[in-house]
C-alpha cells in the first residue's frame, strides 16, 4: 500500500496517492477530475478554485489534519486582493498535497457543469397562495383626527378589502410614510396571511399601483441537489428553473457521512449548515437573474427535504437522527422568516414554509410527493419511489398508506463508479449492447445522435465524452445482463467466457471497455466488477424498501409502479426491471412522475389548502422503519442478483430472454461445468 497521502475528491468520489508536494490541479488530472484551468497554473484564471476540508470523515475512512494542504502563498494572495476569493476557497495549481486531504470542487470550477435534472412538471394548481397584492387609497393625515399611517392603511384595507387586522415589521415602518406620499397616497402592498395566521402581515409596499409581479420559490433540498423553480404568485407559472450541487457533498456523500461528520467534528453542524444557506442563496440570485426578476420581488419560499437536510437547513444538529429512535426536533410544518435561515438574496420580509416530515428518517421530502401524487386517494395499490442518494418509497391506496426510506447511497447519481460523473455535457446517458456482437452504442448528454451514426464526432467534439451518469450506468448493467456479458450474480465473464475482447481483465475480475480515447489523450470509460457491485447495493436497498411495505400490506403484487425524480424522469423501465430496481409489474404500469417532490412544494406555494391537507394526510401514513426490520436484511440478500434471486418476474420474461448460467472468475468454463472439474481436480 502507497504510503503518500491520500487525495479525495467531492462530488466525483474519485481519489489516489501523490507524492507531498502535488498541486491540487495535477492530482485531479490524472485522476480525470473536473476541475477547470486555463492559464496553465500560473494563478491567473482563477478557474481551478477548491475548496479543502478538514476533520474526521468515516465515510472515506480518512482523518484530515489542518497541515494536509500547503499554506496560502502569495499568488493566492495576489488574486485575492484584484478579484477576490471566498473564504476557505484555495487555487488549486498553488495549492499543495501535504498530507491526506478531502478536496471539493466547486460547480463553478467544473468544466462540464452539473445539469439539474429535476425539471419542473406541468401541472394544474389551483391558486390560492398565502402572499397576495392589494391596492389601497389611503385617507390622507387630518390634525382633527389623530391616527398613525399604519392604522389608516389598515382601516383603508379593511373597507376597500375586508381585510381584518395586520402588521408590519420595522423595515416597512422606517419606509411607510415616504411610499405613501410617493403614492399620492395610493399605495400596493403585498400581504402574507399563512393557513395558521389570524392576521396579515405587510410584506412589501410600493407606491401606486405597482407593474411588478411577486414570485415565490419552490425548493428541492437534495442530499445531492438543490433544485428550486421560480414561480408567479398569481397564476402558478413557472418563470424560471435552476439546481446546484449541495455542497455539504463535501462533508459526506451520503446522509448518515453527514451525520457521522457533525458527531466527528465539533461545529460541523455549522460549517454544513451554513453551506447549504449559502448555496441557496446563490441560487436565488442566479434564478432571479435568469428570470429578468429583482431578488427583493421574492416575498415566499417553500422547503421540502429529507429529514437530515431539515434538521441543517434549520441550523439543528443532526445528531439524534443518526441512532435509534431517530428522533426528530420537530415533525410538524414551519413557518419562518427568511432571515431567520440567512436567506438574504430575496426580500428581506420573506417568509419560509417548511412542509411537515413523516417520521425520523421519511421526510418533508415524502410529504410532498405524497401532495403530489395523492395514493391515499388511488383506487388501486400504487407503488411510488423516489430514488436518488436515498429513497423515499410510499405504498397505499384509499385504505392504507406505508411509507419508509432506503439508503441507496450515491451510485445512482454516478458517484463511486469509476468512470462516474454528475450529470454533465459529455457524460454518457443511454447505452444499448447488441446481445450477438457485444458492441455497444451510447449517446451523451448534449447531443441527440447515437455513437454509431453518421455525425456523432462532430456532435461532440465541444463536450468531448468524459463519463458516465447514473442513468447511463444503470442502462450499461441492465445492458451487459441481458446482452451476457454479466451473469445473475453479477459477475462480469471474461473474453473467452463472453465472446467479446471488450471484456478485460482486470485483476482477479474482469471490465466491460464501453469506450477508450486514450489514444487521443481522452478517457478508458468503462464498467468494472466493483462498479457492478455499488450498482447491486443501492438497487438491493431499493427493492428491499419496496418489498418490506409489501409485506407489510400482504400483498405480492402491485397494481402499477411511479418512479419520481430525476432518475424516474431519465431511465427506461424495462432496464430497472431487469435490475430489479422495482417489483415485477406490466410495463405499460411503470411510469414517470418526474420531479414530484419539487410538484409537491410548487402545490403548497400555490395553495393553502394544500398545506392544510399534507399536514393532516402525514399524520395517516405509517411509517416503516427499515434500519430495525429483520425482514429487510432478508430482501436485501436476495435482491442482490439481478433481476432477483427468488421472487418471479413473470412481466419482465415476458419482453426480454435473460441468459441462464453462472460465470466463475478467474476461468473461461461456465460455471456449474467448470465447478464439476475444479471439484475433480482438488479430489
Amino acid at each position: 500500500m502507497s504510503s503518500d497521502p491520500l487525495v479525495i475528491f467531492t462530488p466525483s468520489g474519485k481519489r489516489g496517492h501523490f507524492p507531498a508536494g502535488t498541486p491540487i490541479l495535477t492530482a485531479a488530472r490524472q485522476l480525470g477530475v473536473d476541475l477547470d484551468s486555463v492559464c496553465g497554473g500560473r494563478g491567473i484564471c482563477s478557474k481551478c478554485q477548491i475548496t479543502p476540508s478538514f476533520g474526521e470523515f468515516p465515510k472515506h475512512g480518512v482523518t484530515v489534519q489542518e497541515g494536509a494542504i500547503s499554506e496560502w502563498n502569495a499568488v493566492e494572495q495576489r488574486y485575492k486582493d484584484k478579484r477576490g476569493l471566498i473564504d476557505g476557497r484555495r487555487l488549486g495549481c498553488q495549492a499543495t498535497v501535504q498530507g491526506d486531504i478531502v478536496i471539493d470542487v466547486p460547480p463553478e470550477s467544473q468544466v462540464h457543469r452539473q445539469v439539474v435534472r429535476k425539471a419542473a412538471s406541468a401541472r394544474t394548481i389551483t391558486m390560492d397562495p398565502a402572499t397576495h397584492l392589494y391596492y389601497v387609497e389611503v385617507q390622507e393625515p387630518d390634525m382633527h383626527e389623530p391616527t398613525g399611517d399604519l392604522e389608516r392603511l389598515e382601516r383603508a384595507l379593511r373597507e376597500q378589502w375586508q381585510i381584518e387586522g395586520i402588521t408590519a415589521d420595522l423595515s416597512i415602518l422606517s419606509r411607510l410614510q415616504t411610499v405613501l406620499r410617493k403614492g399620492k397616497w395610493a399605495v400596493t402592498v403585498a400581504l402574507h396571511k399563512s393557513h395558521k395566521d389570524s392576521v396579515h402581515k405587510v410584506l412589501e409596499i410600493w407606491p401606486g399601483m405597482t407593474e411588478d409581479r411577486i414570485y415565490g420559490l419552490a425548493i428541492d433540498l437534495g442530499s445531492t441537489t438543490i433544485a428550486a423553480h421560480l414561480c408567479d404568485l398569481r397564476n402558478g407559472e413557472v418563470a424560471a428553473s435552476s439546481g446546484v450541487m449541495n455542497p455539504q457533498i463535501r462533508f459526506g456523500e451520503d446522509l448518515m457521512s453527514r451525520v457521522s461528520y457533525a458527531m466527528m467534528n465539533p461545529g460541523g453542524d455549522q460549517e454544513m449548515t451554513n453551506a447549504v444557506r449559502n448555496a441557496i442563496n446563490g441560487l436565488t440570485e442566479a434564478i432571479a437573474t435568469e428570470a429578468g426578476i429583482r431578488p427583493f420581488q421574492i416575498l415566499e419560499t417553500v422547503f421540502v427535504c429529507n429529514p437530515v437536510m431539515h434538521h441543517l437547513l434549520l441550523g439543528i444538529d443532526p445528531v439524534e437522527l443518526g441512532q435509534a429512535p431517530f428522533a426528530l426536533a420537530t415533525s410538524e410544518s414551519l413557518s419562518l422568516a427568511a432571515r431567520d435561515l440567512d436567506l438574504t438574496v430575496m426580500n428581506e420580509n420573506a417568509q419560509v414554509y417548511i412542509l411537515p416530515c413523516i417520521a425520523g428518517h421519511v421526510g418533508a421530502d415524502a410529504a410532498a410527493v405524497a401532495l403530489s401524487e395523492e395514493p391515499g386517494k388511488s383506487d388501486d395499490l400504487v407503488l411510488i419511489v423516489d430514488v436518488g442518494t436515498n429513497a423515499e418509497i410510499l405504498l397505499g391506496n384509499k385504505e392504507r398508506v406505508l411509507a419508509c426510506s432506503s439508503p441507496t447511497g450515491p451510485a445512482f447519481e454516478g458517484a463511486q463508479i469509476s468512470s462516474g460523473q454528475r450529470a454533465a455535457p459529455g457524460a454518457i446517458e443511454r447505452i444499448e449492447i447488441n446481445p450477438k456482437t457485444k458492441e455497444p452504442r451510447f449517446r451523451v448528454i448534449g447531443s441527440d445522435i447515437w455513437s454509431d451514426e453518421d455525425g456523432f464526432e462532430a456532435a461532440v467534439a465541444t463536450t468531448g465524452i468524459t463519463g458516465i451518469c447514473g442513468s447511463g450506468i444503470i442502462e450499461a448493467v441492465a445492458e451487459m445482463r441481458i446482452a451476457g456479458l454479466l451473469d445473475a450474480k453479477g459477475l462480469i465473464g471474461s473474453a473467452a467466457q463472453t465472446g467479446t475482447d471488450r471484456c478485460v481483465a482486470e485483476g482477479r475480475t474482469h471490465a466491460y471497455v464501453i469506450y477508450d480515447g486514450s489514444a487521443e489523450g481522452g478517457p478508458r470509460i468503462t464498467v468494472t466488477q466493483g462498479d457492478i457491485r455499488a450498482i447491486q447495493l443501492a438497487k438491493s436497498a431499493l427493492y428491499a424498501g419496496a418489498r418490506l411495505l409489501m409485506d407489510e400490506m400482504q400483498v405480492d403484487t402491485v397494481d402499477r409502479v411511479v418512479l419520481a425524480g430525476a432518475f424516474g424522469a431519465h431511465i427506461s423501465t424495462k432496464h430497472a426491471m431487469v435490475l430489479g430496481m422495482i417489483p415485477d409489474a406490466p410495463l405499460d404500469k411503470v411510469t414517470s412522475a418526474g420531479n414530484a417532490a419539487g410538484t409537491g412544494a410548487r402545490i403548497a406555494l400555490s395553495n393553502l389548502a394544500a398545506r392544510r391537507e399534507i399536514e393532516r394526510v402525514v399524520r395517516q401514513i405509517t411509517k416503516v422503519e427499515t434500519a430495525i426490520e429483520p425482514r429487510f436484511q432478508e430482501h436485501f440478500v436476495n435482491a442482490n442478483a439481478i433481476p432477483h434471486a427468488t421472487d418471479p418476474f413473470p412481466e419482465l420474461n415476458s419482453i426480454v430472454t435473460l441468459p441462464t448460467g453462472d460465470f466463475n472468475a478467474g476461468t473461461g468454463e461456465d460455471g456449474a461445468e467448470g465447478g464439476r472439474r475444479r471439484r475433480r481436480r482438488r479430489g
